[in-house]
């Protein structure tokens, strides 16, 4: 059950970071993928940073910061 949270809360991180990214996305369904590899991301972001996110909302702040950062670098390569 652990796989299925873990992509149901890269799936909202994905449409958040779209919605707080606006005009940097890439459609609906590249923004819900960006969110769950945005998830791997932000764990890495908040474990070098010393920081853990417990509970659904401390996950779902950690995997929607890692899709905002990924957007953004998506962005600047995609120029």
């Amino acid at each position: 059950m652990g796989i299925i949270w873990y992509l149901l809360i890269g799936l909202l991180a994905g449409f958040l970071a779209g919605q707080i990214m606006k005009g940097r996305g890439f459609g609906l369904v590249g923004n819900l993928i960006i969110g769950v590899i945005g998830a791997v991301v932000g764990g890495f972001l908040f474990g070098l940073l010393g920081f853990h996110g417990s509970g659904l909302i401390g996950s779902l702040i950690t995997a929607t910061v890692g899709a905002v950062v990924l957007l953004f670098l998506l962005g600047l390569v995609k120029r």
